[in-house]
């Protein structure tokens, strides 16, 4: 029952945020304190390798709508408490209100929202994709699922994919060219398929027209209701929460290459299994078992403690957004580890070709290391 209940710490978090609308004034920063508190324990607390054992499926499962609700839940009550005026967006104070709702809203909007909606998107019943879809207009991508299913997927740590990070670039600009990757996958891909069925691109069944109107929606409701303020904090939240989508997929493939066309192997994903990060990521972070199938729910994921390791992802985060930190306390050294322990021969040339563009060492000598075995 542990291994269930374990992961209804995802709408209790975003229940906090809820709480502290509801409640106004300075408690709008509950939604944002949840942050400190899990970084905490996720450092602090052992690795969680331990496989889970759920015997209700669908009790875990639960867990995951509760959260839709909730976070459609989030925006109603800080929408309400600008209304009630326990949240004022104007006066004297104003800026402690629009900041803690702003930032308290662009991380449950991120995290947990994420997570939710990347294991709604993978299932095959028709309201858990749409479900998938309203999770994600939160974070300014209903259409997510649409190039991560199709791209991600297919291409992954290969030039083609928009979200694995190359070595030495920066958080900052990833998230700008992954943010442009995941919208034009979803407009290419949506296209190409109207295209194949004989209709043109811009036909009313293009899902670009839903995610327009999902994006419009929610912020015109909150400007209707709570006035052009409360529909600016409701955008940046929005808009905060896709920068912070990014950065998490930042962390997932950084730096790792794969030859195109080849096999999905253990070693292309970095895995992060902290005691927090798991049951609060619904086990994304658990990250290279859902590439090998990604139809495997949740909580049937095994943990690979053999695999590429990264560090706890909250603290990625944060040396992340310092790069010269990132790269020479993380990355390098993760990757170099990847390339002697891990890689494929022809992976490893592509990775010193990965490291001669970006400025790095050329750590594998590759006449000797060509005969090393692979690890898989």
């Amino acid at each position: 029952m542990l291994d269930t209940l374990r992961y209804y710490l995802v709408p209790m978090t975003t229940l906090c945020g809820v709480i502290g609308f509801m409640l106004g004034g300075g408690y709008v920063w509950l939604g944002l304190a949840t942050f400190p508190v899990l970084l905490f324990f996720d450092v602090v607390l052992p690795r969680d390798i331990a496989p889970r054992r759920v015997r209700s499926p669908m009790l875990a499962d639960l867990a995951l709508h509760l959260h839709v609700v909730l976070i459609v839940a989030l925006y109603a009550s800080f929408v309400v408490s600008v209304m009630n005026g326990s949240n004022p967006l104007s006066g004297e104070g104003a800026g402690w209100q629009i900041a803690g709702s702003l930032l308290s809203m662009g991380w449950l909007s991120a995290v947990p929202n994420l997570p939710v909606a990347h294991e709604l998107m993978h299932r095959r019943h028709w309201f858990a994709r749409r479900m998938a879809q309203l999770a994600s207009t939160f974070y300014f991508d209903p259409n997510r699922d649409v190039g991560h299913v199709l791209t991600h997927h297919l291409y992954l740590d290969t030039p083609r994919d928009c979200d694995t990070p190359v070595r030495g670039e920066t958080l900052y600009t990833f998230v700008w060219r992954a943010t442009r990757g995941s919208y034009l996958d979803a407009f290419h891909s949506e296209a190409e398929s109207l295209r194949r069925a004989g209709r043109s691109p811009w036909n009313w069944r293009n899902r670009i027209w839903q995610q327009l109107a999902l994006l419009l929606t929610l912020p015109l409701l909150t400007a209707a209701f709570a006035g052009l303020t409360a529909m600016l904090v409701c955008l940046g939240a929005m808009i905060m929460a896709k920068a912070l989508v990014e950065a998490f997929n930042y962390f997932q493939h950084y730096g790792l290459v794969r030859v195109e066309g080849g096999p999905i192997l253990l070693h292309h994903a970095w895995n992060h299994l902290g005691a927090i990060v798991r049951p609060l990521g619904v086990e994304i972070t658990n990250h290279i078992h859902h590439h090998l199938d990604g139809y495997k729910k949740f909580h049937e994921l095994p943990p690979e403690a053999n695999a590429p390791q990264m560090p706890s992802l909250f603290l990625c985060f944060f040396l992340g957004l310092i790069p010269p930190l990132w790269h020479a306390l993380v990355a390098k050294p993760r990757l170099r580890n990847w390339d002697e322990r891990y890689a494929t021969p022809a992976e490893r040339k592509l990775a010193m070709q990965a490291n001669a563009r970006a400025g790095w060492p050329q750590w594998v000598d590759m006449p000797e290391s060509a005969n090393l075995p692979a690890r898989a």
